[in-house]
């Protein structure tokens, strides 16, 4: 099922000449995974902790743009320059689930959505990316199918911060938020375990 991802290479091309240049000064793509992780973390902390002035939302759009950039960046960096290893590697799955849960359990404090709506989905996330990973012991490699894929996650999340921050949401469907946000992550995991189930019995 096709989902943001597959705009990835295209993206990845244009960033392709900064990645060159990181490399030729010493950059390694582990430092830069553990970056996009910090910058999360503080985002979201500040967030929680400030969670009445609103308008601190619109650090979630940015954060989560940038920090795309960042993981393509280390992706870059381990595949095409030489600095692929096996602690990059947990790494990097690591740190994309602590920085998705450090943008999304934020929301929990505003009163106008459901905290276990919030929790949900971050729950449904966390399986979504391990039903991925597990695609490797399958067999299938690591799986980034849809309907709702990490990339497409962070353009939701993003539209849900700034419709916040704007105060722009109808009541009447905000409760319905996180939890239709939650089930489409389900959907996503029942999707790449089925896809590992089907591949490791061919």
């Amino acid at each position: 099922m096709p989902t943001l991802y597959a705009l990835k290479p295209a993206f990845q091309g244009r960033l392709r000449p900064l990645v060159n240049q990181l490399a030729a000064n010493g950059v390694t793509a582990n430092s830069i995974t553990i970056l996009a992780a910090l910058m999360s973390i503080v985002a979201g902390a500040a967030i929680a902790t400030l969670h009445e002035w609103r308008w601190l939302l619109l650090l979630i759009p940015v954060v989560l743009f940038v920090r795309m950039a960042l993981n393509a960046v280390d992706g870059m960096l381990a595949r095409e320059h030489g600095q692929a290893s096996t602690l990059g590697m947990y790494l990097n799955e690591i740190c994309d689930v602590v920085s998705d849960l450090a943008l999304t359990l934020p929301f929990a404090a505003f009163a106008q959505f459901s905290a276990w709506g919030v929790i949900a989905f971050a729950i449904a996330a966390v399986l979504a990316e391990f039903a991925g990973v597990l695609g490797i012991a399958a067999g299938i490699g690591r799986n980034y199918a849809g309907p709702f894929g990490k990339s497409d996650r962070a353009l939701a999340l993003g539209v849900v911060a700034v419709l916040c921050a704007a105060g722009l949401w109808p009541v009447s469907i905000v409760p319905f938020v996180f939890p239709a946000m939650a089930t489409l992550s389900l959907l996503t995991a029942i999707n790449r375990i089925r896809a590992g189930l089907i591949g490791s019995a061919s």
